[in-house]
């Protein structure tokens, strides 16, 4: 089992930067897939980022690719999303989740483990 807390969100303006992190408990962090997703409100919770095991692989949604880059550090149990560029349409609460199988990285019913996710909010 993991357990998952995001920190680094807050209030910017359109065009800044910011880099959540999401901090895993446990000595097993390397065996999990890692992902990020957000909610704005009233939407459902959507894929933004995914990273294997090891960080070799990465998968991003259209809509944040070429702007977010999601990483990883084994040895410090974190995963982190650096932000830039951000646009009044990220604003939502951004949540990491952890999969031990990552059968469907952009999925999130098939992440087992979440954190309580960390507020972004980008002013225009």
């Amino acid at each position: 089992q993991v357990q998952l807390v995001e920190s680094g969100g807050g209030l910017v303006q359109a065009g800044s930067s910011l880099r959540l992190s999401c901090a895993a408990s446990g000595r097993t962090f390397s065996s999990y897939a890692m992902g990020w997703f957000r909610q704005a409100p009233e939407k459902e919770r959507v894929f933004v980022a995914a990273i294997g095991w090891n960080g070799g692989i990465t998968y991003y949604a259209d809509s944040v690719k070429g702007r977010f880059t999601i990483s990883r550090d084994n040895t410090k149990n974190t995963v982190y999303l650096q932000m830039n560029s951000l646009k009044p349409e990220d604003t939502a609460v951004y949540y990491c989740a952890a999969d031990r199988n990552w059968s469907a990285p952009k999925t999130a019913t098939r992440y087992n483990y979440w954190g309580q996710g960390t507020q972004v909010t980008v002013s225009s």
